[in-house]
């Protein structure tokens, strides 16, 4: 027992004393205080016999000591030590990054939540390589709350990361999982891709909260001035929704303007707690907010894993997701993929092209726009109503959507090059106003788009690759991504990327767990 009258620093030192006996008695080692110097946390995770007892002996850091190491955290994109204005060294960012994927994957919502967490694991503060600040009066050898930065800090930092740094570590889990898998299962050869909304955390989102002109674009929320208004509607179609046409781009969901929504709509367009399901949405549901793009692959009995992702403001359709996600994600495999599964909202002719110039197709429902049953004869000319081709006219370029593309003019066969004696076979409606006009993409992926068989069986193998998708946007939902505590674009495009980065890594660890035990299977069984 301490003497009540005895001097401060003594009572202090054997309080501190006591503690170390104490951990002692638990380890059954003699205790001393954590180095402030430590390697990296990819280091440590390389070579547990570095580890301290102390470490060694707390679950929680060993925990994610494991579920962390696989990244490539000795080539994290750091900023540069020498710069040329003088002050202090900048302090890591690795170390903050490591936080919030425990902050996703202990499920806590809030700053205050992680630093929390933080104070209450000293060794996991140690292994994440924060700079400590030493204290003789801690049994740990750093006083942890200095140790630990503030909810401010913490914020701060996702607010102002480049989101590169974080897309790297991505890339260094897709390049992970190619090399623990199998070659010959073709990992990422066939992706689907699919967007979800995000919830701006504002007022304008929440029914019980009177706000005069909520789902007006033009009163920007005070609570989150990045996100933006958006539509999600029911289903991904275009028939009386479209603009595209033959083979153009599909309408952008999310652009609808809610002034042109009927008054039932406008009156339950967004939920009283957590939003409805899309498919139990009546028409639409208008939300202030972003979204999150994903291309994900499936292998078979070995999980679902994420290729690419890229997040925007909730106004941007569907259709812009498409070819930044598919650079990441041949940037990623160094390949195209082959195969993809897509819905309805990317019912588009580029969509076609893109993957028949990688030598496979895209397994996508036809939208409900224009003519579906259009027929083309061997050259690749769209057939009429009679069936005859019908002769290109002239090209233009079209520049109205977001994919400029060379569109074609095809006109009647019996009225172009020059007016023949015979009049329409089927008496066409048009031909009294100069006969049938076709004006369509000229590309092979217009022609695709109705020649593709999707009752075949390939097309709906390829189409099963859709469920990857909703598996990782399941995971995603679980890890709260669909209402983020967040008030800037920046960390909410952040956190997105580190959300994956997380799934990804629970992906990996369940891979080398599944390869871990077919060699224990495929070991012999020897007698005693």
């Amino acid at each position: 027992m301490i003497p009540d009258n005895a001097p401060t620093g003594n009572r202090m030192s054997q309080a501190i004393a006591g503690v170390r006996q104490w951990l002692a008695g638990r380890l059954a080692t003699p205790v001393e205080a954590l180095p402030l110097q430590r390697a990296s946390l990819a280091q440590l995770a390389r070579s547990d016999a570095r580890l301290p007892a102390l470490v060694a002996a707390c679950p929680v850091a060993m925990r994610y000591l494991h579920l962390l190491g696989p990244l490539d955290w000795d080539h994290f994109p750091e900023r540069d030590p020498h710069r040329p204005w003088p002050g202090t060294k900048p302090a890591p960012r690795a170390p903050y990054v490591a936080a919030y994927l425990v902050k996703l994957d202990q499920e806590k919502r809030t700053m205050t939540g992680l630093r929390r967490y933080l104070v209450e694991h000293p060794a996991l503060v140690w292994v994440l390589g924060f700079p400590l600040a030493a204290s003789e009066t801690s049994p740990w050898g750093f006083d942890v709350e200095r140790s630990v930065p503030s909810r401010k800090q913490l914020g701060r930092v996702l607010r102002k990361l480049p989101n590169p740094c974080l897309q790297f570590l991505l890339t260094s889990m897709v390049t992970a999982l190619q090399q623990e898998l199998p070659a010959d299962l073709n990992f990422g050869d066939a992706v689907s891709l699919d967007t979800k909304h995000i919830l701006a955390w504002v007022r304008e989102n929440n029914p019980k909260d009177y706000v005069p002109e909520r789902h007006n674009p033009d009163k920007q929320p005070k609570g989150d001035r990045d996100c933006r208004l958006g539509c999600k509607r029911k289903r991904n179609r275009g028939a009386a929704e479209g603009n595209g046409g033959e083979g153009g781009d599909p309408a952008p969901a999310a652009a609808a303007k809610p002034a042109s929504a009927p008054p039932a709509l406008l009156a339950s367009s967004t939920p009283a707690s957590d939003p409805k399901p899309a498919s139990k949405a009546d028409v639409g549901e208008f939300y202030w907010g972003y979204a999150s793009g994903v291309v994900a692959t499936k292998v078979e009995d070995w999980g679902e894993f994420v290729l690419a992702e890229f997040t925007q403001t909730f106004d941007k359709g569907d259709a812009t997701y498409f070819f930044p996600l598919m650079e990441q994600v041949e940037q990623r495999l160094g390949r195209r993929p082959r195969y993809g599964a897509l819905d309805m909202a990317y019912d588009a002719h580029y969509v076609y092209d893109y993957f028949h110039q990688a030598g496979g197709f895209a397994a996508v429902p036809l939208a409900e726009r224009g003519n579906t049953g259009r027929q083309f004869d061997a050259a690749g000319l769209p057939l009429c109503a009679a069936g005859l081709a019908m002769p290109l006219k002239g090209k233009f370029t079209c520049n109205s959507t977001h994919v400029q593309h060379q569109r074609g003019r095809y006109v009647c066969p019996l009225l172009v090059p020059k007016k023949m004696s015979e009049l329409c076979p089927v008496n066409d409606l048009h031909w009294d106003k100069g006969g049938c006009v076709v004006t369509m993409p000229t590309s092979i992926g217009a022609r695709i788009r109705y020649q593709l068989d999707r009752e075949s069986d390939a097309y709906k193998l390829i189409y099963k690759q859709r469920t990857a998708d909703e598996r990782v946007n399941s995971q995603a939902l679980e890890l709260g991504i669909e209402r983020p505590k967040l008030r800037n674009g920046t960390a909410i495009t952040n956190q997105n990327t580190l959300t994956y980065v997380l799934i990804n890594l629970r992906g990996l660890h369940r891979v080398r767990a599944h390869k871990a035990e077919l060699a224990r299977q495929e070991q012999p069984i020897t007698g005693r």
